[in-house]
């Protein structure tokens, strides 16, 4: 068996040794009728520790290759499909070539332990289940009659339901000029991200991103072979000096911006910055991408302009959605734009999915077009405030001066950043093994030292007793 592990590689050994053996079931060099070598046996012939080879088999086992029956050994899955030797397809390596990348490793972990633990979630950025405006919803679906049609709607999405957004974001955002021919309605502003990425760009394109940022977190980017470029975020959002810098250099083709209690730092661009941003994009010609979730969630009560408000020429393509202020599950997004982009976007969209669940559109819009959706978005600010003020006590009360924050007028996220230096894998761990989880800070920005606590998943007492409990781990993670 002629192989040598390359030490020097990106790819963990494990993973290399997997790989070298699903190539030799498939070529012949592990006979299906014989057992595979042992353990042991694996890790002498190749000088590895056998920790390692106990990787590689289990990762053969995850892909159903292999079968491992204590006192039979391991041996070759003969069941997968009737294959018989030589025919089993290498999916690790189907896997890797996929042109969609993997979310981060620490991303997977946090969803991984926030499904099969129960932990205090500060990590989600969703609301909790007392915050969903549920007898309203629910009294549209038992009260109410259907009056939608079951079959293939609008590839843009229901017109009913995109006159009734024209209307509130002509009404609650001041965005004028809106019509249902201007919208696409999407399943969440992730896939009016994804559509926007795959049919307006392309590879090798540079495009500006907020640092930190949502954004920073998404392998969209890269996936596609989109190159992004930082633009650094302060207290009144990011510099237009900063922005100018960029396109001169790079020729940046797009900005991407959550100018509105932004994701995760809880900022907002100040008013004077939003129209320099504008005037650099009517002045160069660069699209702007607004991904605006929050701006109706304001704790001081005043109205937050958004860019679209602000934009007389059409430059600005504006995503919002329902997720983070009605109900996450409800998958009801939209995007406004000028009518040949909107038009190229539901092109794409049909070719995904032939349009959305015509229920729920219907649910959204009967919620959105009553008396009831502007008195749970007035309770709702309520209670993010509540908890937003929670938090902020929380954090002074159990670090003290160990972290500094801006503390947010709007919005779901608080940015936090840890003044001692402090392993980030580290200190999530101990977090964990305590029973608390929330978003280590470089997932989302390329600084160390900052983590992110969303205060919408769980009430006061809870967001209490977590800070008390990262406290304790920053203890621990340090010593």
């Amino acid at each position: 068996m002629n192989w040598m592990p390359d030490r020097n590689a990106k790819k963990a050994i494990y993973k290399q040794l997997a790989e070298f053996i699903e190539a030799g079931i498939a070529d012949g060099t592990f006979p299906h009728d014989k057992p595979l070598p042992s353990e042991r046996l694996l890790a002498k012939e190749y000088n590895l520790n056998r920790s390692t080879v106990v990787s590689a088999y289990d990762e053969l086992e995850s892909n159903g290759l292999i079968q491992r029956k204590r006192g039979s050994g391991t041996t070759i899955n003969k069941d997968i499909w009737g294959i018989t030797k030589k025919r089993i397809p290498s999916w690790n390596r189907y896997i890797e070539a996929g042109s969609i990348l993997p979310n981060l490793p620490i991303t997977q972990k946090i969803r991984k332990e926030v499904a099969e633990q129960k932990l205090i979630n500060l990590a989600s950025g969703e609301l909790s289940e007392d915050l969903f405006p549920r007898d309203s919803l629910r009294g549209i679906g038992t009260n109410r009659s259907f009056v939608g049609s079951l079959g293939y709607d609008h590839p843009q999405g229901n017109v009913i339901l995109r006159n009734t957004i024209a209307k509130h974001v002509i009404h609650d955002r001041k965005i004028e000029g809106t019509d249902a021919s201007s919208i696409l309605i999407t399943s969440g502003a992730q896939q009016a991200l994804h559509l926007v990425v795959q049919c307006l760009l392309k590879p090798g394109d540079a495009v500006a991103i907020e640092n930190p940022s949502y954004s920073y977190s998404l392998p969209i980017f890269k996936s596609s072979g989109i190159r992004t470029y930082h633009l650094p975020v302060d207290k009144n959002g990011i510099n237009p000096d900063d922005l100018v810098s960029l396109y001169k250099k790079h020729k940046i083709r797009m900005i991407f911006l959550n100018p509105s209690f932004q994701n995760p730092t809880g900022t907002s661009l100040s008013e004077s910055r939003r129209k320099a941003i504008l005037d650099i994009s009517s002045e160069y010609g660069i699209p702007i991408v607004e991904d605006d979730p929050y701006s109706l969630t304001s704790f001081r009560g005043d109205e937050v302009n958004t860019l679209k408000s602000l934009d007389p020429h059409g430059n600005v393509l504006y995503i919002s959605s329902l997720s983070k202020i009605v109900a996450s599950g409800l998958r009801i997004g939209w995007i406004i734009g000028p009518n040949a982009v909107i038009e190229r976007l539901t092109d794409a969209k049909q070719q995904i999915d032939f349009g959305h669940s015509s229920f729920t559109q219907w649910i959204a819009n009967d919620f959105l077009d009553s008396e009831e959706f502007p008195a749970h978005i007035n309770r709702l600010i309520v209670q993010l405030k509540k908890r937003r003020d929670q938090i902020t006590k929380s954090l002074k009360y159990f670090l003290g001066d160990q972290v500094d924050f801006y503390v947010p007028e709007g919005g779901i996220h608080i940015w936090c950043k840890l003044r001692k230096e402090i392993n980030e894998m580290k200190l999530l761990e101990e977090s964990i093994k305590r029973g608390i989880i929330y978003v280590p800070g470089t997932t989302m920005g390329s600084e160390k030292g900052y983590v992110r606590f969303t205060y919408a998943r769980e009430n006061e007492e809870n967001i209490h007793e977590g800070i008390k409990r990262f406290a304790d781990a920053v203890q621990a993670a340090q010593e």
